[in-house]
């Protein structure tokens, strides 16, 4: 019932505008921030391999995930310099101007839990509790913003082929 409101309701499409400018807002200045401020992931990515989130047993609770960040992340940190901002900056972009939101903030959860799991909690919490309700509101999180004007060509262009195929079938 509460899915079905925030994907059909013209109400919850206003409340979900507001919600995504508040997270846009935070995702692109942050990127900004990072981009300007001479961001370097390489300190954040030691700490985290040395001191990884540990269970009340004192083992670590995401071995995989610290096993990639030693293994991958760090040694190519350089990347991570680039895609870290770029990905948040994004992110904002797209919840702000309403531009394929739904992958937007898909994108934007797949960062939010990466930093929870590197033990970096900040507002995490909170921006995935929003996150969460405007990824299941789908295409009415992005009714005020420019998906109301993509998805129709979408429709019209992407996947007008996907029905030729089904009749070649």
């Amino acid at each position: 019932m509460v899915v079905k409101w925030l994907r059909e309701s013209k109400i919850s499409a206003g409340i979900l505008t507001v919600l995504r400018l508040y997270l846009g807002y935070t995702w692109l200045t942050a990127g900004f921030h990072k981009f300007t401020g001479g961001f370097d992931a390489s300190g954040f990515l030691k700490g985290v391999v040395a001191n990884p989130v540990k269970g009340p047993d004192g083992s670590i609770v995401f071995s995989t995930y610290v096993s990639f960040l030693k293994d991958f992340a760090l040694p190519n940190a350089h990347i991570f310099n680039t895609i870290i901002p770029l990905g948040e900056f994004l992110v904002g972009l797209g919840l702000i101007l309403g531009c394929l939101t739904t992958a937007a903030m898909f994108f934007g959860l797949v960062m939010n839990f990466s930093y929870l799991m590197a033990g970096a909690i900040s507002t995490n919490p909170i921006d995935i509790i929003l996150g969460v309700i405007i990824l299941f509101a789908g295409f009415n999180a992005g009714k005020f913003g420019l998906d109301n004007w993509i998805r129709p060509l979408f429709h019209k262009y992407v996947l007008k082929h996907d029905h030729s195929i089904e009749h070649h079938k």
